[in-house]
């Protein structure tokens, strides 16, 4: 490891392990905890009601096997991996998907990273890599990171690949309430709005034939319902409480709803109807209220944001949608439009000034 000499390398390995979160993987788990053993003493795997020989495989390869009991979904297997690591004294997880999409050769550059940033998250970015990128793919990955880094407080370049180094104190410090694709967005906000650096670092982009077990409708729908929703709660604490960028707590509204999954569904899809509406009432204390309540909306000014900007974009989110429904009927007649590209580039920019709000 470049920057690590071997002792030291080995005494920080020894404190991190790798997780992998896995679902009828028989295919491709072998090769992923083959290649993370060459970097890490330790791998474990999650296996989230496999029907097929995942466990076996995984076993046989080195790593330790902890069973769900069922197909609960990637976010219940990471909570259940993550206390593991607790109980067991674990400093750091790097998180690897079982599908094969990730490239163990850069677990040495999370492992430098995080010897140089101990108490950041560390993400990898699959941003530079446009070109190898499902264009759809990558046009909901831009706007997602535009939402999402709202709320976490920092520019955050890909708030969607799973390849992430996760401090386990940090994690203690959160109480997750979601499941499934939700949780990785969960902890992300959650880790931002509580004052945690999110750092992001460029890894490979390896697109197969695995497959993968993501719904684009539903979970898509899950993780957008949840970050409009903890947008407009956390942004009703910053508009009446003066200098207050860093929102969560362990009673946090989204924990205290989160308790129960009915009342959470119901609370969130209210919230998401009035969001529009609750944004632009915002945007007016944002503009009239500074004077009465200094600094409020902290996280934003701190930033150096405009407020404007986010009403403006979340206005144009209705527009998205029907131009790629256009682009895909204009496809059916056998013409190429390209007009969303353009579009997301123009209304979901980066906005921000300063990458860390809080720099370690």
């Amino acid at each position: 490891m470049a920057g690590i000499d071997e002792k030291e390398g080995q005494s920080l390995a020894s404190k991190l392990c790798v997780i992998i979160p896995a679902y009828n993987a028989s295919r491709t788990i072998r090769d992923v905890i083959t290649g993370a053993l060459k970097h890490v003493p330790t791998v474990i795997v999650g296996d989230d009601g496999s029907t097929d020989e995942t466990a076996d495989i995984a076993r046989r390869a080195g790593a330790t096997v902890i069973a769900t009991g069922g197909n609960r979904g990637k976010g219940y297997v990471l909570q259940m991996l993550f206390r593991k690591l607790i109980e067991d004294g674990y400093d750091a997880a790097i998180t690897i998907d079982a599908d094969g999409q990730h490239d163990t050769e850069d677990i040495p550059a999370f492992i430098e990273t995080h010897r140089q940033h101990s108490h950041d998250i560390i993400v990898g970015s699959r941003m530079h890599e446009q070109e190898v990128i499902p264009r759809a793919r990558y046009n909901s990955m831009h706007i997602a990171r535009f939402y999402i880094s709202l709320a976490a407080n920092q520019f955050i370049e890909d708030t969607q690949c799973g390849y992430r180094l996760y401090p386990i104190a940090l994690i203690r410090n959160l109480t997750l309430t979601t499941g499934k694709y939700v949780t990785e967005t969960e902890i992300l906000i959650k880790a931002g709005d509580a004052g945690a650096v999110i750092r992001c670092m460029d890894v490979k982009v390896i697109y197969g034939n695995s497959g993968s077990y993501y719904r684009p409708v539903l979970d898509t729908t899950a993780i957008t319902a949840y970050v409009v929703t903890y947008l407009i709660m956390k942004w009703f604490k910053e508009a009446f409480v003066p200098n207050r960028p860093f929102t969560y707590t362990q009673t946090n509204i989204m924990n205290l709803m989160g308790r129960n999954k009915i009342i959470n569904m119901l609370f969130q899809t209210a919230v998401v109807i009035v969001s529009i509406f609750v944004c632009s009432l915002y945007f007016i204390q944002y503009k009239t209220m500074p004077n009465l309540i200094r600094n409020n909306f902290a996280s934003l000014r701190g930033q150096e944001i405009n407020f404007s900007r986010i009403v403006l974009a979340s206005y144009m989110l209705p527009v998205v949608l029907l131009l790629i429904i256009a682009e895909k009927a204009a496809g059916i007649l056998g013409f190429d439009i390209r007009t969303v590209d353009g579009f997301i580039r123009r209304y979901y920019p980066h906005l921000w000034t300063v990458r860390e709000v809080n720099p370690s």
